[in-house]
């Protein structure tokens, strides 16, 4: 599928079904990349969420993937983003689920344009999010080292030795080959937006619809101790873990973060704030 926005091309990915929001029980949802990624991060996930009846959309972010045009430099222009993304694709409101650098997004986005968001899902998320000095400027200097020094830490071991579910295919070289695909310069931009992003917690606080935390409890690149803060910050959160898996459980459980985004869609939205 593609639309223009704002004067450039956006691809995007419906999970493997036509998009039709009105054949859907929820609004639609919109899945948004992390870092150095685009929207084959999410083929797995989006292909389960469609085939349970849920209206999907998966963007390519502005110069991620085959979209268009620059990459944004902050995460506050890519959450002003979304809701022009939402316009052009008649959306009047929608879920937004956003991973690692794309939580940010989807979080600010959430404060920002309250009336377009239904529900919200962070997934790999910690506010704020610092990236070490080194790593953002050989970002910008030897991409390659750095990418697959984040390849490794966001996978477990286990999943890394095993390659993943097997059918012959390798689990860490999927995950490593989108992030080489994209455009020179992207991730040195995308690292320093998430590093940049200093208004999190403010955002968070501001944020009231339903929220999921869903963390990958061995996630060594947003790790379970930063969350606290971000938690106690959300009015309405429910928290969810993933065990055994790591930072891209996108592509490590799909399975997982599928059944964990049905049942909080199915969850009445007095829940939220429990905790689980």
């Amino acid at each position: 599928m593609q639309l223009t926005v704002s004067g450039q091309r956006c691809r995007l990915g419906t999970g493997g079904q036509r998009f039709d929001p009105a054949c859907s029980r929820w609004p639609p949802l919109l899945l948004i990349h992390g870092a150095a990624n685009d929207r084959d991060a999410w083929q797995q996930v989006a292909g389960g969420l469609a085939a349970a009846g849920c209206a999907v959309l998966v963007p390519d972010l502005p110069g991620h993937g085959l979209s268009s045009g620059p990459p944004l430099r902050s995460i506050e222009a890519l959450a002003d983003w979304l809701p022009r993304l939402l316009d052009v694709a008649a959306v009047e409101q929608a879920i937004l689920v956003g991973h690692s650098m794309g939580s940010l997004i989807a979080l600010e986005c959430a404060a920002r344009h309250p009336q377009r968001v239904h529900r919200l899902a962070l997934l790999g998320s910690s506010a704020p999010m610092p990236v070490a000095e080194a790593l953002l400027g050989r970002a910008a200097t030897h991409p390659d080292s750095v990418l697959r020094m984040i390849n490794e830490y966001s996978l477990t071991r286990q999943f890394q030795l095993s390659g993943g579910t097997g059918h012959g295919i390798w689990g860490p070289g999927v995950t490593l080959a989108i992030m080489r695909r994209s455009p020179p310069g992207t991730l040195a931009i995308d690292l320093a937006n998430c590093n940049n992003y200093a208004r999190g917690l403010e955002a968070a606080a501001q944020v009231s619809c339903p929220t999921l935390l869903l963390v990958a409890c061995r996630d060594r690149m947003t790790p379970r101790r930063n969350l606290p803060a971000l938690q106690s910050a959300l009015r309405q959160v429910l928290r969810a873990e993933i065990p055994d898996c790591g930072h891209a459980m996108m592509n490590e459980q799909p399975q997982a973060v599928v059944e964990q985004l049905l049942s909080f869609l199915a969850s009445p939205a007095d829940t939220a704030g429990q905790g689980r």
